[in-house]
Protein backbone atom coordinates (compact mmCIF):
# COMPACT_ATOMS: atom_id res chain seq x y z
CA UNK A 1 0.00 0.00 0.00
CA UNK A 2 2.66 2.00 1.09
CA UNK A 3 4.47 1.39 -2.59
CA UNK A 4 1.37 2.23 -4.65
CA UNK A 5 1.24 5.24 -2.76
CA UNK A 6 4.93 6.15 -3.28
CA UNK A 7 4.79 4.83 -7.01
CA UNK A 8 1.67 7.36 -7.56
CA UNK A 9 3.56 9.68 -6.57
CA UNK A 10 6.46 10.07 -9.06
CA UNK A 11 6.33 9.94 -12.94
CA UNK A 12 4.81 7.45 -14.69
CA UNK A 13 6.99 7.56 -17.55
CA UNK A 14 9.57 9.49 -19.03
CA UNK A 15 6.82 11.90 -21.56
CA UNK A 16 3.61 12.17 -19.73
CA UNK A 17 4.57 15.67 -18.01
CA UNK A 18 4.60 16.72 -21.71
CA UNK A 19 0.87 16.98 -21.05
CA UNK A 20 1.05 19.53 -18.42
CA UNK A 21 3.52 21.58 -19.85
CA UNK A 22 1.25 22.09 -23.16
CA UNK A 23 -1.72 22.75 -20.83
CA UNK A 24 -0.04 25.03 -19.29
CA UNK A 25 1.68 26.79 -22.37
CA UNK A 26 -1.68 26.42 -23.79
CA UNK A 27 -3.52 28.85 -21.01
CA UNK A 28 -0.24 31.09 -21.24
CA UNK A 29 -0.55 32.22 -24.53
CA UNK A 30 -3.83 34.34 -23.47
CA UNK A 31 -2.02 36.55 -21.37
CA UNK A 32 1.76 35.89 -22.94
CA UNK A 33 2.23 39.77 -23.83
CA UNK A 34 1.43 41.19 -20.64
CA UNK A 35 2.85 38.34 -18.58
CA UNK A 36 6.85 38.96 -20.61
CA UNK A 37 5.77 42.26 -20.18
CA UNK A 38 5.89 42.03 -16.01
CA UNK A 39 9.04 39.71 -16.19
CA UNK A 40 11.03 42.08 -17.90
CA UNK A 41 9.60 45.29 -15.92
CA UNK A 42 11.53 44.36 -12.18
CA UNK A 43 14.83 43.42 -13.66
CA UNK A 44 14.86 46.20 -16.18
CA UNK A 45 14.47 48.45 -13.53
CA UNK A 46 16.68 47.58 -11.64
CA UNK A 47 19.62 46.83 -14.13
CA UNK A 48 18.48 50.99 -15.81
CA UNK A 49 18.60 52.39 -12.20
CA UNK A 50 21.42 50.86 -10.75
CA UNK A 51 23.13 50.61 -13.59
CA UNK A 52 23.43 54.52 -14.97
CA UNK A 53 22.41 55.59 -11.64
CA UNK A 54 25.11 54.10 -9.38
CA UNK A 55 27.32 52.97 -12.28
CA UNK A 56 28.21 56.48 -12.76
CA UNK A 57 29.56 56.64 -9.55
CA UNK A 58 31.26 53.47 -9.32
CA UNK A 59 32.94 53.36 -13.06
CA UNK A 60 33.88 49.82 -13.11
CA UNK A 61 34.06 47.04 -11.03
CA UNK A 62 35.72 44.09 -11.63
CA UNK A 63 37.28 45.65 -14.84
CA UNK A 64 33.98 45.82 -16.34
CA UNK A 65 31.74 48.47 -16.28
CA UNK A 66 28.92 48.22 -13.17
CA UNK A 67 25.83 47.84 -15.58
CA UNK A 68 27.68 44.85 -17.65
CA UNK A 69 28.38 43.33 -14.55
CA UNK A 70 25.20 43.94 -13.38
CA UNK A 71 22.87 43.26 -16.38
CA UNK A 72 24.43 39.06 -15.58
CA UNK A 73 22.97 39.65 -12.20
CA UNK A 74 19.75 41.01 -13.33
CA UNK A 75 19.56 37.82 -15.89
CA UNK A 76 20.13 35.35 -13.28
CA UNK A 77 17.68 37.15 -11.09
CA UNK A 78 15.01 37.23 -13.17
CA UNK A 79 15.42 33.57 -13.43
CA UNK A 80 14.84 33.03 -9.97
CA UNK A 81 12.18 35.34 -9.30
CA UNK A 82 10.12 34.30 -12.70
CA UNK A 83 10.56 30.33 -11.80
CA UNK A 84 9.58 31.17 -7.97
CA UNK A 85 6.78 32.89 -8.65
CA UNK A 86 5.48 30.71 -11.28
CA UNK A 87 5.66 27.81 -9.23
CA UNK A 88 4.41 29.34 -5.49
CA UNK A 89 1.37 31.46 -7.13
CA UNK A 90 0.28 30.04 -10.79
CA UNK A 91 1.29 26.12 -9.25
CA UNK A 92 -0.50 26.91 -6.52
CA UNK A 93 -3.53 28.50 -7.81
CA UNK A 94 -4.05 25.45 -10.18
CA UNK A 95 -3.47 23.08 -7.00
CA UNK A 96 -5.50 24.61 -4.63
CA UNK A 97 -7.96 27.09 -5.40
CA UNK A 98 -8.84 26.15 -9.33
CA UNK A 99 -8.43 22.30 -8.70
CA UNK A 100 -6.61 21.78 -11.76
CA UNK A 101 -4.78 19.38 -10.20
CA UNK A 102 -7.35 17.05 -8.76
CA UNK A 103 -8.60 16.87 -12.11
CA UNK A 104 -5.80 15.76 -14.07
CA UNK A 105 -4.93 12.71 -11.33
CA UNK A 106 -8.60 11.18 -12.83
CA UNK A 107 -6.67 10.52 -15.74
CA UNK A 108 -3.43 8.50 -16.73
CA UNK A 109 -1.18 11.04 -15.28
CA UNK A 110 0.49 10.86 -11.99
CA UNK A 111 0.81 13.45 -8.97
CA UNK A 112 4.85 13.16 -10.37
CA UNK A 113 4.09 13.59 -13.84
CA UNK A 114 2.11 17.01 -12.74
CA UNK A 115 4.81 18.06 -10.72
CA UNK A 116 7.05 17.65 -13.47
CA UNK A 117 5.20 19.04 -15.93
CA UNK A 118 4.43 22.14 -13.43
CA UNK A 119 8.58 22.66 -12.65
CA UNK A 120 9.35 22.03 -16.56
CA UNK A 121 6.75 24.95 -17.32
CA UNK A 122 8.38 27.09 -14.73
CA UNK A 123 11.56 26.69 -16.21
CA UNK A 124 10.65 27.29 -19.56
CA UNK A 125 9.09 30.43 -18.11
CA UNK A 126 12.23 31.41 -16.07
CA UNK A 127 14.58 31.00 -19.43
CA UNK A 128 12.17 33.17 -21.81
CA UNK A 129 12.29 35.97 -19.03
CA UNK A 130 16.46 35.64 -18.65
CA UNK A 131 16.89 35.14 -22.41
CA UNK A 132 14.90 38.16 -23.06
CA UNK A 133 17.31 40.47 -20.54
CA UNK A 134 20.20 39.24 -22.18
CA UNK A 135 19.33 40.08 -25.50
CA UNK A 136 18.76 43.66 -24.24
CA UNK A 137 21.63 43.88 -22.78
CA UNK A 138 23.36 42.36 -25.91
CA UNK A 139 22.03 44.90 -27.99
CA UNK A 140 23.18 47.64 -25.62
CA UNK A 141 26.65 46.24 -25.85
CA UNK A 142 26.64 44.75 -22.51
CA UNK A 143 27.00 41.22 -23.34
CA UNK A 144 29.99 39.53 -25.48
CA UNK A 145 28.65 37.94 -28.57
CA UNK A 146 28.65 35.03 -29.06
CA UNK A 147 29.42 33.75 -25.44
CA UNK A 148 26.52 35.04 -24.25
CA UNK A 149 24.62 32.31 -25.92
CA UNK A 150 26.57 29.84 -23.28
CA UNK A 151 24.40 31.58 -20.49
CA UNK A 152 20.82 30.09 -21.71
CA UNK A 153 21.39 26.37 -20.80
CA UNK A 154 22.60 28.29 -17.18
CA UNK A 155 19.28 30.56 -17.44
CA UNK A 156 16.66 27.09 -18.01
CA UNK A 157 19.11 25.49 -15.44
CA UNK A 158 18.57 27.98 -12.60
CA UNK A 159 14.74 28.14 -13.74
CA UNK A 160 14.61 24.31 -12.69
CA UNK A 161 15.98 24.48 -9.79
CA UNK A 162 14.48 27.79 -8.16
CA UNK A 163 11.01 25.56 -9.58
CA UNK A 164 11.71 22.71 -7.63
CA UNK A 165 12.70 24.64 -4.30
CA UNK A 166 9.52 26.76 -4.80
CA UNK A 167 6.97 23.98 -5.58
CA UNK A 168 8.46 22.18 -1.78
CA UNK A 169 7.11 25.86 -0.63
CA UNK A 170 3.85 24.94 -2.71
CA UNK A 171 3.25 21.81 -0.83
CA UNK A 172 3.95 22.76 2.68
CA UNK A 173 1.85 26.45 2.40
CA UNK A 174 -1.63 26.54 3.50
CA UNK A 175 -2.66 29.36 2.25
CA UNK A 176 -1.01 32.18 -0.46
CA UNK A 177 -0.32 34.61 2.68
CA UNK A 178 2.64 32.37 3.96
CA UNK A 179 4.29 32.79 0.15
CA UNK A 180 6.14 36.31 1.29
CA UNK A 181 8.00 35.05 3.99
CA UNK A 182 9.36 32.77 1.67
CA UNK A 183 10.17 35.80 -0.62
CA UNK A 184 10.99 37.99 1.82
CA UNK A 185 13.38 35.24 4.23
CA UNK A 186 15.48 33.50 0.97
CA UNK A 187 15.00 34.93 -2.31
CA UNK A 188 15.77 38.91 -1.14
CA UNK A 189 18.67 38.14 1.06
CA UNK A 190 20.29 35.67 -1.90
CA UNK A 191 20.20 39.00 -4.15
CA UNK A 192 22.75 40.97 -1.98
CA UNK A 193 24.66 38.07 -0.57
CA UNK A 194 25.27 36.11 -4.23
CA UNK A 195 27.04 38.32 -6.02
CA UNK A 196 24.08 39.61 -8.43
CA UNK A 197 24.23 43.76 -7.59
CA UNK A 198 27.63 43.93 -5.98
CA UNK A 199 30.89 40.91 -5.84
CA UNK A 200 30.44 38.94 -3.49
CA UNK A 201 33.89 39.17 -2.04
CA UNK A 202 32.91 42.83 -0.75
CA UNK A 203 31.25 40.38 2.15
CA UNK A 204 32.20 39.68 5.36
CA UNK A 205 33.54 35.94 5.59
CA UNK A 206 31.23 34.41 7.14
CA UNK A 207 28.44 35.57 4.56
CA UNK A 208 30.55 34.44 1.67
CA UNK A 209 30.36 30.70 3.26
CA UNK A 210 26.91 31.01 3.29
CA UNK A 211 26.45 32.44 -0.71
CA UNK A 212 28.84 29.43 -1.82
CA UNK A 213 25.85 27.28 -0.53
CA UNK A 214 23.41 29.13 -2.28
CA UNK A 215 22.15 28.57 -5.63
CA UNK A 216 21.69 31.94 -6.82
CA UNK A 217 25.44 32.33 -6.40
CA UNK A 218 26.68 29.32 -8.87
CA UNK A 219 23.89 30.57 -11.39
CA UNK A 220 25.40 34.37 -11.45
CA UNK A 221 28.86 32.71 -12.03
CA UNK A 222 27.50 30.72 -14.42
CA UNK A 223 26.31 33.59 -16.34
CA UNK A 224 28.21 36.63 -15.96
CA UNK A 225 31.17 34.44 -17.11
CA UNK A 226 29.31 33.78 -20.21
CA UNK A 227 27.76 36.97 -20.39
CA UNK A 228 31.02 39.27 -20.19
CA UNK A 229 33.01 36.41 -22.30
CA UNK A 230 35.24 35.26 -19.77
CA UNK A 231 36.42 31.68 -18.65
CA UNK A 232 34.19 30.21 -15.87
CA UNK A 233 36.10 28.65 -12.60
CA UNK A 234 34.59 25.91 -11.28
CA UNK A 235 31.74 25.45 -14.10
CA UNK A 236 31.09 21.56 -13.17
CA UNK A 237 30.79 22.10 -9.52
CA UNK A 238 28.50 24.75 -10.33
CA UNK A 239 26.47 22.78 -12.64
CA UNK A 240 26.13 19.71 -10.22
CA UNK A 241 25.38 21.90 -7.30
CA UNK A 242 22.20 23.84 -9.30
CA UNK A 243 21.43 19.91 -10.30
CA UNK A 244 21.52 18.82 -6.70
CA UNK A 245 18.87 22.15 -6.02
CA UNK A 246 16.68 20.45 -8.95
CA UNK A 247 16.36 17.18 -8.02
CA UNK A 248 16.35 16.36 -4.43
CA UNK A 249 13.19 19.36 -3.86
CA UNK A 250 11.77 17.72 -6.82
CA UNK A 251 11.85 14.15 -4.77
CA UNK A 252 10.71 15.94 -1.71
CA UNK A 253 8.12 18.18 -2.68
CA UNK A 254 6.18 15.12 -4.40
CA UNK A 255 6.65 13.15 -1.29
CA UNK A 256 5.34 16.03 0.05
CA UNK A 257 2.50 16.58 -2.20
CA UNK A 258 1.33 13.09 -2.14
CA UNK A 259 0.52 12.98 1.87
CA UNK A 260 -1.50 16.43 0.89
CA UNK A 261 -2.88 15.17 -2.34
CA UNK A 262 -3.61 11.45 -2.23
CA UNK A 263 -5.20 10.29 1.48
Amino acid sequence: MIGEGYAAALPSNAWNWLAVWRRNCQAWKKVALASVLGNLADPMIYLFGLGFGIGVMLGQVEGTPYIAFLAAGMVATSAMTSATFETIYAAFARMHAQRTWEAILCTQLTLGDIVLGELAWAATRAFLAGTGITIVAAMLGYAAWPSFLYALPAIALTGLAFASLAMVVTALAPSYDYFVFYQTLFLTPMLFLCGAVFPAAQLPIAFQHIATVLPLAHSVDLVRAAMLGRPADSVGLHIGILCVYAVLPFFLSTALLGRRLLR
